[in-house]
Protein backbone atom coordinates (compact mmCIF):
# COMPACT_ATOMS: atom_id res chain seq x y z
CA UNK A 1 0.00 0.00 0.00
CA UNK A 2 1.39 3.47 -0.70
CA UNK A 3 -0.01 6.66 -2.31
CA UNK A 4 1.42 8.84 -4.75
CA UNK A 5 1.17 12.69 -5.77
CA UNK A 6 3.06 11.49 -9.29
CA UNK A 7 6.46 12.89 -8.15
CA UNK A 8 7.25 11.60 -4.78
CA UNK A 9 5.84 7.98 -3.60
CA UNK A 10 5.10 7.07 0.16
CA UNK A 11 4.50 3.80 1.81
CA UNK A 12 1.65 3.87 4.42
CA UNK A 13 2.92 2.14 7.56
CA UNK A 14 0.90 -0.62 8.90
CA UNK A 15 -1.80 1.14 10.73
CA UNK A 16 -5.54 0.62 11.75
CA UNK A 17 -6.40 3.42 9.34
CA UNK A 18 -4.29 2.08 6.52
CA UNK A 19 -6.31 -1.36 7.05
CA UNK A 20 -9.50 0.91 6.64
CA UNK A 21 -7.86 2.36 3.31
CA UNK A 22 -6.99 -1.18 2.05
CA UNK A 23 -10.57 -2.37 2.81
CA UNK A 24 -12.71 0.34 1.06
CA UNK A 25 -9.64 0.23 -2.10
CA UNK A 26 -10.20 -3.47 -2.34
CA UNK A 27 -13.63 -2.92 -3.40
CA UNK A 28 -13.55 0.15 -5.66
CA UNK A 29 -16.63 1.93 -6.19
CA UNK A 30 -18.61 0.13 -3.49
CA UNK A 31 -20.48 1.18 -0.28
CA UNK A 32 -18.08 -0.89 2.41
CA UNK A 33 -20.29 -1.30 5.40
CA UNK A 34 -19.25 -0.41 8.43
CA UNK A 35 -19.54 -4.44 10.01
CA UNK A 36 -16.74 -5.44 7.15
CA UNK A 37 -14.59 -2.70 8.28
CA UNK A 38 -14.69 -3.34 11.40
CA UNK A 39 -13.88 -6.82 10.83
CA UNK A 40 -11.24 -5.78 8.67
CA UNK A 41 -9.68 -3.52 11.19
CA UNK A 42 -10.31 -5.00 14.56
CA UNK A 43 -10.94 -8.60 13.79
CA UNK A 44 -13.84 -10.75 14.34
CA UNK A 45 -14.96 -9.32 17.94
CA UNK A 46 -14.35 -5.63 17.60
CA UNK A 47 -14.68 -3.45 20.46
CA UNK A 48 -17.83 -1.21 21.77
CA UNK A 49 -16.38 1.60 20.36
CA UNK A 50 -15.44 0.25 17.28
CA UNK A 51 -17.72 2.46 14.80
CA UNK A 52 -16.68 5.77 16.33
CA UNK A 53 -13.32 5.12 15.95
CA UNK A 54 -13.93 4.20 12.30
CA UNK A 55 -15.19 7.85 11.58
CA UNK A 56 -11.92 8.97 13.60
CA UNK A 57 -9.88 7.33 10.93
CA UNK A 58 -11.47 8.57 8.36
CA UNK A 59 -10.90 11.61 9.13
CA UNK A 60 -7.46 11.26 9.56
CA UNK A 61 -7.01 9.57 6.34
CA UNK A 62 -9.08 12.21 4.41
CA UNK A 63 -6.05 14.56 6.27
CA UNK A 64 -3.63 12.50 4.43
CA UNK A 65 -5.45 12.85 1.11
CA UNK A 66 -5.13 16.59 1.44
CA UNK A 67 -1.19 16.48 1.53
CA UNK A 68 -1.27 14.85 -1.93
CA UNK A 69 -3.85 17.18 -3.16
CA UNK A 70 -6.96 14.57 -2.82
CA UNK A 71 -10.24 16.53 -2.01
CA UNK A 72 -11.59 16.12 1.11
CA UNK A 73 -14.28 14.26 0.01
CA UNK A 74 -12.60 11.46 -1.88
CA UNK A 75 -14.40 9.09 1.23
CA UNK A 76 -17.78 9.70 0.80
CA UNK A 77 -19.87 8.92 3.98
CA UNK A 78 -22.71 6.45 2.53
CA UNK A 79 -25.81 5.08 4.55
CA UNK A 80 -24.66 2.37 6.27
CA UNK A 81 -21.07 2.85 5.17
CA UNK A 82 -18.12 4.24 3.22
CA UNK A 83 -17.27 4.76 -0.59
CA UNK A 84 -14.18 5.58 -2.04
CA UNK A 85 -14.96 6.00 -6.03
CA UNK A 86 -11.53 5.78 -7.69
CA UNK A 87 -10.41 4.63 -11.41
CA UNK A 88 -8.00 3.82 -13.32
CA UNK A 89 -6.16 7.04 -13.05
CA UNK A 90 -6.40 6.71 -9.72
CA UNK A 91 -5.80 3.46 -8.71
CA UNK A 92 -3.65 0.25 -9.98
CA UNK A 93 -6.06 -2.08 -9.13
CA UNK A 94 -8.78 -0.52 -11.41
CA UNK A 95 -6.03 0.49 -14.39
CA UNK A 96 -4.72 -3.18 -13.57
CA UNK A 97 -8.65 -4.36 -14.23
CA UNK A 98 -9.32 -2.47 -17.29
CA UNK A 99 -6.20 -3.44 -19.28
CA UNK A 100 -7.45 -6.95 -18.77
CA UNK A 101 -11.14 -5.90 -20.60
CA UNK A 102 -8.80 -3.97 -22.85
CA UNK A 103 -7.12 -7.53 -23.74
CA UNK A 104 -9.75 -9.15 -24.07
CA UNK A 105 -10.60 -7.23 -26.64
CA UNK A 106 -7.61 -7.01 -28.72
CA UNK A 107 -7.94 -8.52 -32.47
CA UNK A 108 -3.83 -9.36 -32.78
CA UNK A 109 -1.73 -11.60 -30.53
CA UNK A 110 0.28 -9.15 -30.29
CA UNK A 111 -1.41 -6.50 -29.10
CA UNK A 112 -2.98 -8.75 -26.35
CA UNK A 113 0.49 -9.42 -25.19
CA UNK A 114 1.71 -5.45 -24.56
CA UNK A 115 -1.89 -5.35 -22.84
CA UNK A 116 -1.34 -8.30 -20.13
CA UNK A 117 2.48 -7.24 -19.93
CA UNK A 118 1.39 -3.79 -19.06
CA UNK A 119 -1.05 -4.99 -16.75
CA UNK A 120 1.16 -7.23 -14.74
CA UNK A 121 3.85 -4.54 -14.29
CA UNK A 122 1.35 -2.57 -12.09
CA UNK A 123 1.87 -5.36 -9.43
CA UNK A 124 5.21 -4.54 -7.70
CA UNK A 125 5.01 -7.65 -5.05
CA UNK A 126 2.34 -9.27 -2.40
CA UNK A 127 -0.72 -7.51 -2.28
CA UNK A 128 -1.68 -5.32 0.66
CA UNK A 129 1.90 -6.47 2.00
CA UNK A 130 2.15 -3.54 4.55
CA UNK A 131 -1.24 -4.19 5.99
CA UNK A 132 -2.15 -6.36 9.01
CA UNK A 133 -5.42 -7.51 8.55
CA UNK A 134 -6.09 -11.28 9.26
CA UNK A 135 -9.15 -10.84 8.01
CA UNK A 136 -8.45 -9.62 4.68
CA UNK A 137 -5.38 -11.49 3.58
CA UNK A 138 -7.66 -14.91 4.18
CA UNK A 139 -10.91 -13.67 2.35
CA UNK A 140 -10.01 -10.86 -0.10
CA UNK A 141 -6.35 -11.70 -0.84
CA UNK A 142 -7.01 -14.89 -2.39
CA UNK A 143 -9.01 -13.59 -5.09
CA UNK A 144 -6.61 -10.60 -6.02
CA UNK A 145 -4.23 -13.88 -6.52
CA UNK A 146 -6.49 -15.58 -8.91
CA UNK A 147 -6.88 -12.37 -10.99
CA UNK A 148 -2.87 -11.83 -11.35
CA UNK A 149 -2.67 -15.41 -11.64
CA UNK A 150 -4.78 -15.62 -14.59
CA UNK A 151 -3.18 -12.64 -16.27
CA UNK A 152 0.26 -14.63 -16.40
CA UNK A 153 -1.35 -17.42 -17.33
CA UNK A 154 -3.08 -15.95 -20.37
CA UNK A 155 0.27 -13.46 -21.44
CA UNK A 156 2.23 -16.68 -21.40
CA UNK A 157 0.40 -18.70 -23.14
CA UNK A 158 0.01 -15.50 -26.14
CA UNK A 159 3.93 -15.84 -25.50
CA UNK A 160 4.51 -18.69 -26.13
CA UNK A 161 1.65 -18.79 -29.31
CA UNK A 162 4.15 -16.40 -31.06
CA UNK A 163 6.86 -18.17 -30.79
CA UNK A 164 8.59 -16.13 -28.08
CA UNK A 165 9.75 -18.73 -26.29
CA UNK A 166 13.50 -17.77 -25.57
CA UNK A 167 12.25 -14.44 -24.35
CA UNK A 168 9.68 -15.68 -22.05
CA UNK A 169 12.33 -18.52 -20.43
CA UNK A 170 13.90 -16.19 -17.59
CA UNK A 171 9.94 -15.16 -16.47
CA UNK A 172 8.73 -18.04 -16.44
CA UNK A 173 11.43 -19.98 -14.37
CA UNK A 174 10.97 -17.53 -11.65
CA UNK A 175 7.45 -17.50 -11.74
CA UNK A 176 7.24 -21.76 -11.67
CA UNK A 177 9.45 -21.37 -8.99
CA UNK A 178 7.83 -18.51 -7.04
CA UNK A 179 4.38 -20.68 -7.66
CA UNK A 180 5.70 -24.42 -6.98
CA UNK A 181 2.07 -25.76 -6.53
CA UNK A 182 0.46 -23.69 -9.79
CA UNK A 183 0.90 -26.64 -12.38
CA UNK A 184 0.28 -24.29 -15.49
CA UNK A 185 3.38 -22.10 -14.92
CA UNK A 186 5.68 -25.16 -15.26
CA UNK A 187 3.75 -26.60 -18.32
CA UNK A 188 4.66 -23.42 -19.62
CA UNK A 189 8.11 -23.58 -18.87
CA UNK A 190 8.95 -27.22 -19.77
CA UNK A 191 7.02 -26.20 -23.22
CA UNK A 192 9.56 -23.20 -23.42
CA UNK A 193 12.48 -25.25 -22.99
CA UNK A 194 11.55 -28.13 -25.17
CA UNK A 195 10.65 -25.96 -28.20
CA UNK A 196 14.17 -24.15 -27.41
CA UNK A 197 15.71 -27.76 -28.08
CA UNK A 198 16.50 -28.24 -24.49
CA UNK A 199 15.13 -31.48 -24.39
CA UNK A 200 16.95 -32.84 -20.84
CA UNK A 201 16.47 -29.25 -19.32
CA UNK A 202 12.56 -29.61 -19.61
CA UNK A 203 12.61 -33.30 -18.64
CA UNK A 204 14.59 -32.06 -15.22
CA UNK A 205 12.22 -29.39 -14.89
CA UNK A 206 9.09 -31.64 -14.75
CA UNK A 207 11.50 -33.98 -12.22
CA UNK A 208 11.20 -31.30 -9.81
CA UNK A 209 7.57 -30.60 -9.76
CA UNK A 210 6.69 -34.10 -9.84
CA UNK A 211 8.74 -34.03 -6.52
CA UNK A 212 7.21 -30.61 -5.38
CA UNK A 213 3.88 -31.85 -5.89
CA UNK A 214 4.84 -35.73 -4.80
CA UNK A 215 6.88 -34.31 -1.02
CA UNK A 216 5.09 -31.46 -0.30
CA UNK A 217 1.39 -31.92 -1.60
CA UNK A 218 1.03 -36.36 -1.82
CA UNK A 219 -0.35 -35.39 -5.33
CA UNK A 220 0.59 -36.81 -8.67
CA UNK A 221 1.08 -34.44 -11.72
CA UNK A 222 -2.05 -33.50 -13.57
CA UNK A 223 -2.94 -35.12 -17.07
CA UNK A 224 -1.90 -32.44 -18.87
CA UNK A 225 1.73 -32.24 -17.21
CA UNK A 226 1.81 -35.93 -17.66
CA UNK A 227 0.88 -35.30 -21.31
CA UNK A 228 3.83 -32.72 -22.08
CA UNK A 229 6.22 -35.43 -20.69
CA UNK A 230 5.27 -38.19 -23.01
CA UNK A 231 5.23 -35.49 -25.76
CA UNK A 232 8.72 -34.51 -25.44
CA UNK A 233 9.67 -38.53 -24.67
CA UNK A 234 8.33 -39.34 -27.78
CA UNK A 235 10.01 -35.86 -29.64
CA UNK A 236 6.44 -34.77 -31.04
CA UNK A 237 6.41 -31.55 -32.34
CA UNK A 238 4.98 -28.05 -30.18
CA UNK A 239 5.30 -25.04 -32.46
CA UNK A 240 7.32 -23.35 -34.67
CA UNK A 241 10.48 -23.49 -32.05
CA UNK A 242 10.17 -27.99 -31.77
CA UNK A 243 13.88 -29.44 -32.11
CA UNK A 244 15.33 -30.32 -34.67
CA UNK A 245 16.80 -34.36 -34.77
CA UNK A 246 19.61 -34.14 -32.71
CA UNK A 247 22.56 -33.84 -34.63
CA UNK A 248 25.66 -37.04 -34.62
CA UNK A 249 28.79 -35.82 -33.06
CA UNK A 250 32.08 -35.17 -34.83
CA UNK A 251 33.10 -38.40 -33.83
CA UNK A 252 29.80 -40.18 -35.53
CA UNK A 253 30.37 -38.24 -38.68
CA UNK A 254 33.93 -39.49 -39.39
CA UNK A 255 33.39 -43.15 -38.16
CA UNK A 256 30.00 -44.43 -39.85
CA UNK A 257 27.33 -42.78 -41.61
CA UNK A 258 24.73 -41.06 -39.20
CA UNK A 259 21.25 -42.45 -38.07
CA UNK A 260 18.44 -42.16 -39.90
CA UNK A 261 15.34 -39.65 -38.96
CA UNK A 262 15.30 -39.56 -35.17
CA UNK A 263 12.66 -41.99 -34.12
CA UNK A 264 10.90 -40.83 -30.88
CA UNK A 265 9.50 -44.28 -30.23
CA UNK A 266 13.24 -45.43 -29.53
CA UNK A 267 14.18 -41.83 -27.36
CA UNK A 268 15.93 -43.17 -23.30
CA UNK A 269 12.64 -42.18 -20.99
CA UNK A 270 13.14 -40.22 -17.86
CA UNK A 271 14.59 -41.34 -15.07
CA UNK A 272 12.74 -41.95 -11.80
CA UNK A 273 12.41 -38.55 -9.55
CA UNK A 274 12.16 -40.86 -6.23
CA UNK A 275 14.56 -43.71 -7.36
CA UNK A 276 15.75 -45.44 -4.45
CA UNK A 277 17.99 -48.53 -3.36
CA UNK A 278 20.30 -50.28 -5.87
CA UNK A 279 23.34 -48.61 -4.79
CA UNK A 280 25.36 -51.47 -4.99
CA UNK A 281 24.42 -52.98 -8.43
CA UNK A 282 24.16 -49.07 -9.67
CA UNK A 283 27.56 -48.40 -8.79
CA UNK A 284 28.58 -51.54 -10.32
CA UNK A 285 26.64 -51.17 -13.62
CA UNK A 286 27.90 -47.76 -14.24
CA UNK A 287 31.62 -49.25 -13.92
CA UNK A 288 31.02 -51.88 -16.46
CA UNK A 289 29.49 -49.96 -18.56
CA UNK A 290 31.84 -46.65 -18.82
CA UNK A 291 35.26 -48.83 -18.54
CA UNK A 292 37.45 -49.09 -21.67
CA UNK A 293 37.75 -52.79 -23.08
CA UNK A 294 37.67 -53.78 -26.00
CA UNK A 295 34.61 -54.62 -27.42
CA UNK A 296 30.68 -53.65 -26.23
CA UNK A 297 30.16 -53.79 -22.93
CA UNK A 298 26.84 -56.10 -21.76
CA UNK A 299 25.06 -56.22 -18.53
CA UNK A 300 21.59 -58.42 -17.86
CA UNK A 301 19.36 -57.07 -15.06
CA UNK A 302 17.08 -60.26 -14.11
CA UNK A 303 14.38 -60.57 -11.45
CA UNK A 304 10.67 -61.20 -11.01
CA UNK A 305 8.30 -59.07 -12.22
CA UNK A 306 7.91 -55.99 -10.01
CA UNK A 307 11.52 -55.47 -8.71
CA UNK A 308 11.84 -53.22 -10.66
CA UNK A 309 14.38 -54.02 -13.68
CA UNK A 310 13.11 -51.70 -15.90
CA UNK A 311 13.55 -48.66 -13.26
CA UNK A 312 17.44 -49.42 -12.61
CA UNK A 313 17.95 -49.71 -16.05
CA UNK A 314 16.50 -46.24 -17.46
CA UNK A 315 18.56 -45.28 -14.03
CA UNK A 316 21.85 -46.15 -14.92
CA UNK A 317 21.11 -45.38 -18.46
CA UNK A 318 20.49 -41.78 -17.64
CA UNK A 319 23.62 -41.46 -15.10
CA UNK A 320 26.05 -42.24 -18.09
CA UNK A 321 24.25 -41.12 -21.28
CA UNK A 322 26.82 -38.57 -21.68
CA UNK A 323 29.66 -41.31 -22.03
CA UNK A 324 27.62 -42.45 -25.52
CA UNK A 325 27.17 -39.14 -27.41
CA UNK A 326 26.38 -41.02 -30.57
CA UNK A 327 22.80 -41.79 -29.22
CA UNK A 328 21.33 -43.60 -26.61
CA UNK A 329 17.99 -46.00 -27.32
CA UNK A 330 15.10 -47.65 -25.44
CA UNK A 331 13.58 -50.88 -27.05
CA UNK A 332 10.63 -52.52 -25.30
CA UNK A 333 10.87 -55.97 -26.62
CA UNK A 334 8.15 -58.12 -25.28
CA UNK A 335 7.57 -61.71 -25.09
CA UNK A 336 7.89 -63.80 -27.71
CA UNK A 337 4.57 -64.74 -30.40
CA UNK A 338 3.91 -68.33 -29.39
CA UNK A 339 3.12 -69.47 -32.72
CA UNK A 340 6.31 -68.55 -34.07
CA UNK A 341 5.59 -65.20 -36.18
CA UNK A 342 7.57 -62.14 -36.14
CA UNK A 343 5.45 -59.73 -35.19
CA UNK A 344 5.74 -60.14 -31.63
CA UNK A 345 9.00 -60.30 -29.45
CA UNK A 346 11.17 -58.69 -31.96
CA UNK A 347 12.85 -55.46 -31.29
CA UNK A 348 11.83 -52.40 -32.82
CA UNK A 349 14.45 -51.46 -35.93
CA UNK A 350 17.23 -49.02 -34.65
CA UNK A 351 19.17 -46.68 -36.59
CA UNK A 352 21.56 -48.46 -38.84
CA UNK A 353 24.48 -47.17 -37.04
CA UNK A 354 23.16 -47.65 -33.41
CA UNK A 355 24.09 -51.46 -32.95
CA UNK A 356 27.41 -51.79 -35.49
CA UNK A 357 28.82 -48.58 -36.24
CA UNK A 358 30.79 -50.29 -39.04
CA UNK A 359 34.40 -50.14 -38.42
CA UNK A 360 34.73 -47.49 -36.62
CA UNK A 361 33.93 -46.46 -32.91
CA UNK A 362 30.20 -45.46 -32.26
CA UNK A 363 29.65 -45.00 -28.66
CA UNK A 364 26.18 -46.23 -28.73
CA UNK A 365 24.08 -47.17 -25.25
CA UNK A 366 20.84 -49.04 -26.36
CA UNK A 367 18.05 -50.44 -23.51
CA UNK A 368 16.38 -53.61 -24.44
CA UNK A 369 13.20 -54.27 -21.92
CA UNK A 370 11.73 -57.13 -21.09
CA UNK A 371 13.36 -59.62 -23.17
CA UNK A 372 12.41 -63.44 -23.21
CA UNK A 373 15.42 -65.15 -24.94
CA UNK A 374 18.76 -64.43 -26.38
CA UNK A 375 17.34 -64.96 -29.97
CA UNK A 376 14.86 -62.21 -29.84
CA UNK A 377 17.85 -59.76 -29.18
CA UNK A 378 20.76 -61.33 -31.45
CA UNK A 379 20.08 -58.78 -33.82
CA UNK A 380 19.89 -55.33 -32.06
CA UNK A 381 23.02 -56.45 -29.54
CA UNK A 382 25.85 -53.82 -29.95
CA UNK A 383 28.96 -54.66 -31.92
CA UNK A 384 30.98 -51.34 -32.41
CA UNK A 385 33.66 -50.87 -29.27
CA UNK A 386 32.63 -48.58 -26.86
CA UNK A 387 28.99 -49.20 -27.40
CA UNK A 388 27.15 -50.54 -24.44
CA UNK A 389 23.51 -52.36 -23.82
CA UNK A 390 21.47 -52.97 -20.85
CA UNK A 391 19.27 -56.26 -21.25
CA UNK A 392 16.18 -56.53 -18.34
CA UNK A 393 14.76 -60.04 -18.77
CA UNK A 394 12.59 -62.22 -16.21
CA UNK A 395 14.83 -65.34 -17.28
CA UNK A 396 18.67 -65.18 -15.99
CA UNK A 397 20.27 -65.42 -20.22
CA UNK A 398 22.88 -66.56 -18.50
CA UNK A 399 24.23 -67.35 -22.41
CA UNK A 400 25.13 -64.30 -22.78
CA UNK A 401 27.40 -63.93 -19.73
CA UNK A 402 28.63 -67.64 -21.34
CA UNK A 403 28.85 -66.06 -25.10
CA UNK A 404 29.33 -62.65 -25.05
CA UNK A 405 31.13 -61.72 -21.53
CA UNK A 406 27.98 -59.91 -20.00
CA UNK A 407 27.41 -58.88 -17.12
CA UNK A 408 24.74 -60.38 -15.02
CA UNK A 409 22.59 -58.84 -12.06
CA UNK A 410 19.55 -60.77 -10.33
CA UNK A 411 17.60 -58.19 -8.26
CA UNK A 412 15.99 -59.52 -5.38
CA UNK A 413 13.09 -57.59 -2.36
CA UNK A 414 14.93 -54.49 -1.42
CA UNK A 415 15.98 -53.85 2.17
CA UNK A 416 13.87 -52.60 4.74
CA UNK A 417 15.49 -49.53 4.51
CA UNK A 418 15.44 -49.15 1.17
CA UNK A 419 11.57 -50.09 1.19
CA UNK A 420 11.03 -46.99 3.89
CA UNK A 421 12.97 -44.91 1.71
CA UNK A 422 11.22 -44.98 -1.16
CA UNK A 423 7.63 -45.23 0.52
CA UNK A 424 9.09 -41.69 2.36
CA UNK A 425 10.15 -40.07 -0.86
CA UNK A 426 6.56 -40.88 -2.55
CA UNK A 427 4.37 -40.53 0.57
CA UNK A 428 6.66 -37.52 1.92
CA UNK A 429 9.06 -38.02 4.88
CA UNK A 430 6.73 -36.23 7.85
CA UNK A 431 3.55 -38.96 6.50
CA UNK A 432 6.01 -41.25 7.14
CA UNK A 433 8.02 -40.86 10.46
CA UNK A 434 4.45 -40.34 11.64
CA UNK A 435 3.61 -43.97 11.27
CA UNK A 436 6.61 -45.46 11.24
CA UNK A 437 5.75 -49.26 13.04
CA UNK A 438 2.70 -49.12 9.91
CA UNK A 439 5.20 -48.26 7.24
CA UNK A 440 7.29 -50.85 8.19
CA UNK A 441 4.72 -53.37 8.30
CA UNK A 442 2.96 -52.08 5.14
CA UNK A 443 6.35 -52.81 3.13
CA UNK A 444 6.58 -56.09 4.53
CA UNK A 445 2.85 -56.88 3.33
CA UNK A 446 4.08 -55.34 -0.39
CA UNK A 447 7.26 -58.42 -0.24
CA UNK A 448 9.53 -55.07 -0.21
CA UNK A 449 8.79 -54.98 -4.06
CA UNK A 450 9.22 -51.77 -5.76
CA UNK A 451 6.17 -52.24 -7.90
CA UNK A 452 3.92 -53.28 -4.89
CA UNK A 453 5.15 -50.48 -2.70
CA UNK A 454 4.80 -48.01 -5.31
CA UNK A 455 0.97 -49.49 -5.70
CA UNK A 456 0.65 -48.85 -2.22
CA UNK A 457 2.09 -45.27 -2.13
CA UNK A 458 0.11 -44.51 -5.23
CA UNK A 459 -3.21 -46.03 -3.06
CA UNK A 460 -2.54 -43.55 -0.24
CA UNK A 461 -1.40 -40.57 -2.18
CA UNK A 462 -4.87 -40.52 -3.78
CA UNK A 463 -6.69 -41.07 -0.26
CA UNK A 464 -4.76 -38.03 1.49
CA UNK A 465 -7.24 -38.50 5.19
CA UNK A 466 -5.92 -42.53 5.35
CA UNK A 467 -3.91 -43.61 7.86
CA UNK A 468 -1.14 -45.76 6.63
CA UNK A 469 -2.72 -48.28 9.14
CA UNK A 470 -6.16 -48.42 7.91
CA UNK A 471 -4.60 -49.13 4.43
CA UNK A 472 -2.12 -51.77 6.41
CA UNK A 473 -5.21 -53.61 8.17
CA UNK A 474 -6.89 -53.82 4.37
CA UNK A 475 -4.30 -55.18 2.88
CA UNK A 476 -3.49 -58.20 5.37
CA UNK A 477 -6.42 -59.99 3.90
CA UNK A 478 -5.09 -60.58 0.63
CA UNK A 479 -1.75 -58.13 -0.39
CA UNK A 480 -1.88 -59.46 -3.76
CA UNK A 481 -5.68 -58.85 -4.95
CA UNK A 482 -5.94 -55.38 -3.02
CA UNK A 483 -2.37 -53.81 -4.59
CA UNK A 484 -4.07 -52.20 -7.73
CA UNK A 485 -4.69 -48.63 -8.98
CA UNK A 486 -8.27 -48.92 -10.61
CA UNK A 487 -8.18 -48.36 -14.23
CA UNK A 488 -4.32 -49.25 -14.66
CA UNK A 489 -3.03 -52.23 -15.48
CA UNK A 490 0.61 -51.39 -15.06
CA UNK A 491 -0.20 -51.13 -11.53
CA UNK A 492 -2.20 -54.42 -10.63
CA UNK A 493 -0.13 -56.81 -8.74
CA UNK A 494 -2.41 -59.98 -10.00
CA UNK A 495 -2.51 -58.72 -13.50
CA UNK A 496 1.38 -58.61 -13.51
CA UNK A 497 1.77 -61.75 -11.98
CA UNK A 498 -0.72 -63.28 -13.83
CA UNK A 499 0.74 -62.14 -17.04
CA UNK A 500 4.35 -63.46 -16.43
CA UNK A 501 2.75 -67.35 -15.15
CA UNK A 502 0.93 -67.20 -19.08
CA UNK A 503 4.13 -66.86 -20.71
CA UNK A 504 5.89 -70.28 -19.10
CA UNK A 505 5.55 -73.84 -20.20
CA UNK A 506 2.42 -75.80 -18.57
CA UNK A 507 5.02 -78.04 -16.47
CA UNK A 508 6.39 -75.16 -15.35
CA UNK A 509 3.36 -73.65 -13.90
CA UNK A 510 2.03 -76.64 -12.46
CA UNK A 511 5.56 -77.14 -10.71
CA UNK A 512 4.93 -73.05 -9.33
CA UNK A 513 1.88 -74.36 -8.32
CA UNK A 514 3.09 -77.33 -6.37
CA UNK A 515 5.87 -75.91 -4.66
CA UNK A 516 3.92 -72.95 -3.62
CA UNK A 517 1.10 -74.33 -2.00
CA UNK A 518 4.15 -76.43 0.19
CA UNK A 519 3.17 -75.31 4.03
CA UNK A 520 6.92 -74.45 3.82
CA UNK A 521 8.71 -71.55 3.12
CA UNK A 522 11.99 -72.86 3.00
CA UNK A 523 12.71 -76.35 0.97
CA UNK A 524 15.35 -78.76 0.62
CA UNK A 525 16.06 -80.61 -2.65
CA UNK A 526 14.57 -83.54 -0.84
CA UNK A 527 11.46 -81.53 -0.22
CA UNK A 528 11.41 -80.15 -3.51
CA UNK A 529 11.51 -83.71 -5.07
CA UNK A 530 8.84 -85.35 -3.19
CA UNK A 531 6.40 -82.63 -3.77
CA UNK A 532 7.19 -82.72 -7.30
CA UNK A 533 7.13 -86.51 -7.49
CA UNK A 534 10.25 -86.70 -9.35
CA UNK A 535 13.34 -87.94 -8.80
CA UNK A 536 16.89 -86.12 -7.42
CA UNK A 537 17.80 -85.44 -10.93
CA UNK A 538 14.78 -84.34 -12.47
CA UNK A 539 13.88 -82.39 -9.62
CA UNK A 540 17.00 -80.69 -9.62
CA UNK A 541 16.92 -79.48 -13.40
CA UNK A 542 13.20 -78.63 -12.72
CA UNK A 543 14.21 -76.15 -9.98
CA UNK A 544 17.00 -74.73 -11.85
CA UNK A 545 14.77 -73.97 -14.72
CA UNK A 546 12.04 -72.50 -11.83
CA UNK A 547 15.10 -70.43 -11.13
CA UNK A 548 15.96 -69.13 -14.27
CA UNK A 549 12.76 -68.01 -14.59
CA UNK A 550 13.13 -65.51 -11.04
CA UNK A 551 10.37 -67.90 -9.47
CA UNK A 552 12.38 -69.75 -7.05
CA UNK A 553 15.49 -68.25 -5.23
CA UNK A 554 18.50 -70.25 -4.21
CA UNK A 555 19.08 -68.96 -0.67
CA UNK A 556 21.64 -71.77 0.20
CA UNK A 557 22.78 -74.72 -1.17
CA UNK A 558 20.46 -77.04 -1.63
CA UNK A 559 17.52 -74.72 -0.17
CA UNK A 560 14.65 -73.08 -2.20
CA UNK A 561 12.58 -70.21 -1.60
CA UNK A 562 9.72 -68.75 -3.45
CA UNK A 563 9.32 -64.67 -2.90
CA UNK A 564 6.77 -64.11 -0.75
CA UNK A 565 4.31 -62.23 -2.79
CA UNK A 566 4.60 -64.80 -6.02
CA UNK A 567 3.87 -67.43 -3.54
CA UNK A 568 1.03 -65.54 -2.04
CA UNK A 569 -0.38 -65.21 -5.49
CA UNK A 570 0.70 -68.86 -6.50
CA UNK A 571 -1.79 -69.86 -3.61
CA UNK A 572 -4.44 -67.54 -4.44
CA UNK A 573 -4.69 -67.49 -8.52
CA UNK A 574 -2.51 -70.05 -10.19
CA UNK A 575 -5.35 -72.20 -10.84
CA UNK A 576 -6.50 -69.07 -13.37
CA UNK A 577 -3.18 -69.08 -15.00
CA UNK A 578 -3.56 -73.06 -15.83
CA UNK A 579 -6.89 -72.76 -16.62
CA UNK A 580 -5.91 -70.44 -19.54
Amino acid sequence: MSISDGESTVALPPSKPTTLLAAMLLRPGAVVSTEFLQRAVWGETPPATAKATLHTYVMRLRRLFAKFGISNDAIETMPGGYRLPVDGSTLDLARFRELLRASERAEAPEEESRLLGEALALWEGPPISNVQSEVLHRDEVPALREEWLRAAERRFDVELSLGRCRQALPELRSVARAHPGHERFWERLIEALYRTGRQSDALAEYRTVKEYLSTELGVDPGPSLRRLEMTILRGESMGPDAPDAPAPSEAARGAAPAPGPYDPGLALPADLPDFTGRERESAELVEQLTADRGGPALAVISGPPGIGKTALAVHIAQQVRDAFPDGQYFVRVGPEDPDGGDAAGAPRPLPASAANGGDGERRTLVVLDDVSSMEQIQAALPTAKGSAAVITSRMSLAGLAASRGAGVYRLGALAPGESRALLSSVLGHRRVAAEQGPTDELAELCGHFPLSLRIAATRLLLRPRHQIADDVAWLRDDPVGRLSVVGTPDMSLAQTFGTFLGRLSLPAIRACQTLGNSPQQLLSLDECAAALRLSLVDASAVLDQLIDASLLEGDAPGQYRMPALLRAFVRRDAGVALSN
